[in-house]
């Protein structure tokens, strides 16, 4: 039986080594504000009022090294929003904090740009086309791509 089709993940839980510098990155640069810590060892952090997108801990983390390549976990976490100029604003929001951009591509469903947090998670920001304007293929099926993104035409939306 499949998932009920509303089914949404919720929050993304993260392991840190430095709770302050993941704080500040989430605060400062992705946008989110606290919602509450948890003296100096957890924190959280959502948008629009909800009470957490993402949670961050020092549990079994602190002083930890960035995993290795190669190695398994998270791949990233997406940030879905609501239009272009917002990921415009997103994007000119992580330059100014002298974030290295990792790749950008434009994939027919999406335009998608993506970097890492200070202790290596893979972030993707993101906005989403109309449904309605997804590119699909003679037998209906989704036909994704990984285009070129122009990231000075979508900032020029900012």
């Amino acid at each position: 039986m499949p998932t009920h089709p509303e089914t949404r993940i919720g929050h993304v839980h993260l392991k840190v080594a430095d709770l302050d510098r993941a704080i500040a990155f989430y605060r400062d640069v992705m946008g989110l504000q606290v919602t509450q810590t948890y003296g100096t060892q957890a924190a959280f952090l959502g948008a629009g009022g909800y009470h957490h997108h993402i949670g961050l801990n020092t549990w079994d983390s602190a002083g930890g090294p960035r995993p290795p390549r190669g190695s398994t976990g998270l791949y990233h976490t997406a940030f879905l929003y609501p239009d272009r100029q917002a990921l415009a604003q997103a994007l000119q929001r992580a330059l100014d904090a002298g974030i290295t951009i990792d790749g950008a591509a434009d994939h027919g469903v999406s335009e998608a740009i993506y970097f890492q947090d200070p202790d290596g998670n893979g972030i993707e920001i993101y906005r989403d086309r109309d449904p309605a304007d997804w590119p699909r293929g003679a037998d209906g099926a989704l036909a994704m791509s990984i285009a070129p993104l122009d990231l000075n035409a979508l900032l020029a939306e900012a």
